[in-house]
């Protein structure tokens, strides 16, 4: 399938490799991520490559800011599902309430797992001052 966008947003489409980079990610984990449908790029290119818009950087470091609080791949999904419902003004009400609702509990769900990272992040700290001292002591 060739790209289907229009010729000014063609020019600004980037290959994989420059998304890797742009976004400190292997492009084994943007194919993956293609692969079990969680973010689709934008487009391919008449070769094949995968081609990706500036809007489809904005979701993947989305979803980079969530691996490290441990989310899984459906929730990463239905959060870039629920956000696109929420900035889409054709949007009907019943369909914002509940995006917003899911929208919500996963930030509070952020939110506390953010706190606990940072308790083993402490933890770590703590560690690192005892073995130092540690190793202070002859």
């Amino acid at each position: 399938m060739t790209d289907p966008a229009a010729p000014s947003e063609r020019s600004s489409a980037m290959h994989i490799g420059e998304v890797a980079a742009r976004t400190s990610l292997s492009l084994r984990s943007l194919r993956h991520w293609d692969e079990v449908g969680l973010l689709h790029p934008s487009g391919r290119s008449d070769g094949g490559f995968r081609l990706y818009q500036e809007s489809d950087v904005e979701k993947i470091l989305v979803i980079r800011r969530m691996k490290p609080l441990g989310f899984t791949l459906e929730q990463m999904k239905a959060v870039l599902d629920d956000t696109e419902t929420l900035r889409d003004p054709a949007t009907d009400a019943e369909a914002r309430r509940t995006a917003r609702a899911r929208v919500d509990a996963i930030r509070t769900e952020a939110v506390e797992r953010r706190a606990a990272l940072a308790r083993q992040l402490d933890m770590a700290d703590e560690f690192l001052e005892l073995i130092t001292r540690e190793a202070g002591a002859d």
